[in-house]
């Protein structure tokens, strides 16, 4: 069980899925998962595994992730604090996770098993109706990115990675907002090739709209990535 501190700490998110309970019910709620650290790199859930636990995101940050069948790492989108992961454990009919996700730093999550967390649902209706509101702004998410996969540019499609980015999990400093990413995972959340993607961040340093260092953007100005992307490629 997580200890009282843990608690405390984590009904201090900013979490959908906690919002609207009183401190008496988040402490119950959260006193019935179990709490784990999981290192940099660890893979939490795995698509097409069964969808037997519920992840609440503490500290730390990870990402959802698709494998496609010629062997392609697809990335999807980034989770802060107070994200969830595996959310199917909820649904009434036993299934799969749809997709995979990863820690990017040191995390510390909570954990509840599937029985555990559709019996709090049960006993806490707001559960249910946070899950949908989740749900829903992942709905808003996918569509999103499919009109941006379908009418925008390449050069459209990175640019909108790199603000989305800087805007969820940037850290705000001096000269704009920074974050890590690598050019093949900025490549593959745009869509883009790892050559397009380095060529447009290189055009973009040039323009000073962003510094790029060891795995660190510091995006200086977003709105120079945008300027003249109807006309360019």
């Amino acid at each position: 069980m997580p200890t009282p501190s843990a608690v405390t700490l984590c009904a201090n998110l900013d979490s959908q899925f906690l919002r609207g309970f009183s401190p008496a019910e988040l402490k119950l709620i959260l006193a019935s998962a179990k709490r784990r650290y999981y290192r940099t790199n660890s893979v939490i859930t795995v698509q097409g595994d069964s969808a037997d636990r519920l992840f609440l995101l503490e500290r730390g940050r990870a990402r959802h992730f698709f494998n496609t069948e010629d062997g392609r790492k697809v990335l999807l989108f980034w989770l802060n604090p107070g994200d969830v992961l595996g959310a199917a454990a909820l649904v009434s009919e036993p299934s799969s996770y749809a997709v995979s996700a990863e820690t990017l730093k040191d995390s510390w999550m909570f954990e509840w098993d599937r029985a555990t967390i559709r019996s709090l649902a049960v006993r806490y209706p707001q559960l249910l109706e946070n899950v949908l509101l989740i749900a829903n702004d992942y709905l808003g998410w996918y569509v999103a990115a499919h009109i941006a996969l379908v009418s925008h540019t390449a050069r459209q499609r990175l640019a909108g990675v790199l603000a989305c980015l800087a805007e969820t999990i940037g850290v705000r400093v001096k000269d704009g907002f920074e974050f890590d990413a690598t050019n093949e995972e900025l490549a593959g959340a745009a869509n883009v090739t790892p050559y397009t993607a380095s060529r447009l961040l290189s055009e973009w340093r040039g323009s000073r709209a962003l510094i790029k260092k060891r795995g660190k953007i510091l995006l200086r100005s977003p709105e120079r990535l945008f300027l003249h992307t109807v006309q360019k490629p």
